[in-house]
């Protein structure tokens, strides 16, 4: 039988973490002399009270089983209920209309997707926003942490290779889970510091500089804006936010081994020189037709074109300017960026950058193998050897991912929204990106003209993307939950 007891105590130490998280935004309500303060004061106590009440209720004796079962449970269900409980500061103060809207908005921010159905976030009261910022910020280190401890023991898609001292499956594994997360809280902490003290200086206000580098470390998206950065019109501001967008679609540990006196460890990492090279090759190309179609003088084609692929290919998804009205070529190339993704072990979303090299490596291997039938070719990553089970594990993820793709567009298709729409934003749901390219899922638009069918599809998207398809998927099938 599972140990649904040590699941409910860790659960309620995630929602104890949070009720303490719902004092910030109150604290600033009330800094700022608004009403709201209340709610979350409201949202922090039920919290709070459910929080304490499953730690004493369920606290473990002797040294908790930690199997791959339970990995899988206590995943899911720790993301949902943090959903549910994060829920309650929007429904109690009314910002959203609706449950559906307001765990949207919550699953939204906690999977660092950055769609939204808030409008008027200019005169939105400060501590919703700044609650929108922490959903991001915290979802996306728990994205890090997830990726580089969780799921290389779970095995998904291809994650096996990135397992390291501190993703086993020995009695000691809680403490080496410690000890890496603190290590990466504290490089995530920095780099978010980093991105506010540079937007400030850089012409925003404190608070804006605030909120937004937790949108953009966590390469999520929500803003203060319903410009989103077109408020600024700041090739300053773009600079620092492309700058950070692609920080935190690097592996964090990379960061972290930087610190403690690595720093070739960066440039070392094959997937992450591939990222890189591939953000410079696109920005080029969506630069030069911008250019080429005469939209755009050459530095402003660069400036636009470069934000652009940045801010999607990080799935962060801010936006400059209306990217919608360039045309069909980069239309397409941004669609298909957002399928890419950043890098594993990064709050960003997507495929992964990671899984594309080994498709390649496979391809590569077939070809010279075809060439050469007695020939031995052994495909390397990051000087792994690679297995046939890992390029197996890759190639179902990729055909997974493809069938929850096609039937994610089917769903919003019989909930009546236009192709571009349905396929866009499939695509910007589970790649965790956040615009769209149709007309009622926009670059610049809200979600919140949707149907309730609509965005729940769509949450289920974000999910099934953030928690890599399988760790969610496999709760469905019977053979699971049989001893």
């Amino acid at each position: 039988m599972v140990p649904y007891r040590f699941i409910a105590f860790i659960l309620g130490i995630f929602l104890s973490i949070l009720a303490i998280a719902m004092v910030i935004p109150a604290l600033t309500d009330l800094f700022y002399r608004d009403p709201d303060w209340v709610y979350f004061g409201q949202a922090a106590a039920i919290t709070g009270f459910v929080g304490i009440l499953l730690i004493l209720a369920f606290r473990p004796e002797g040294e908790p089983l930690f199997e791959v079962r339970e990995a899988f449970i206590l995943t899911v269900s720790s993301w949902l209920t943090v959903a549910v409980f994060a829920s309650l500061p929007f429904m109690l103060s009314r910002a959203a209309p609706s449950f559906t809207d307001a765990f949207f908005e919550v699953i939204s921010g906690l999977t660092t997707t950055g769609a939204t159905v808030f409008r008027n976030l200019d005169y939105t009261p400060p501590g919703i926003l700044l609650w929108r910022g922490l959903l991001q910020w915290l979802g996306g280190i728990g994205i890090v942490v997830m990726g580089i401890t969780i799921l290389p023991v779970l095995k998904i898609g291809g994650m096996q290779l990135f397992k390291s001292e501190f993703s086993d499956r020995s009695e000691k594994y809680f403490p080496r889970v410690s000890q890496i997360a603190s290590a990466i809280l504290f490089t995530y902490l920095l780099i978010s510091v980093l991105c506010a003290v540079s937007y400030w200086l850089a012409g925003m206000t404190p608070f804006e500089a605030i909120c937004i580098a937790m949108a953009t470390v966590s390469t999520s998206g929500q803003i203060t804006s319903d410009l989103s950065f077109g408020q600024f019109n700041s090739s300053l501001i773009e600079s620092v936010a492309i700058v950070f967008m692609t920080m935190g679609s690097i592996t964090l540990l990379l960061f972290t081994r930087f610190l403690r006196g690595d720093p070739k460890s960066l440039w070392q990492d094959s997937q992450t020189r591939v990222f890189l090279s591939l953000i410079a090759i696109a920005s080029g190309f969506v630069a030069l037709w911008l250019w080429g179609t005469s939209q755009y003088s050459l530095l402003e084609a660069i400036r636009h074109g470069t934000f652009a692929v940045v801010s999607i290919i990080s799935t962060t998804g801010f936006t400059s300017v209306d990217f919608s009205i360039w045309g069909s070529f980069p239309l397409i190339f941004l669609l298909f960026l957002m399928f890419v993704g950043g890098c594993t072990g990064s709050t960003a979303g997507g495929i992964k950058i990671f899984r594309f090299q080994i498709l390649f490596k496979a391809a590569k291997a077939q070809i010279f193998q075809l060439r050469r039938p007695h020939g031995v070719f052994v495909p390397l990553y990051n000087n792994q050897r690679l297995r046939e089970a890992d390029f197996m594990s890759v190639l179902a993820f990729f055909a997974l991912y493809m069938f929850c793709y096609a039937a994610l567009v089917l769903g919003l298709a019989l909930c009546g929204l236009d192709v571009i729409s349905c396929l866009s934003g499939s695509a910007t749901a589970m790649g965790n990106v956040g615009p769209g390219l149709g007309t009622q899922i926009s670059a610049t638009g809200d979600y919140k003209d949707l149907s309730d069918i609509a965005k729940w599809l769509l949450i289920f998207g974000m999910l099934v993307g953030r928690l890599e398809l399988l760790t969610l998927l496999i709760l469905f099938t019977p053979n699971f939950w049989r001893k």
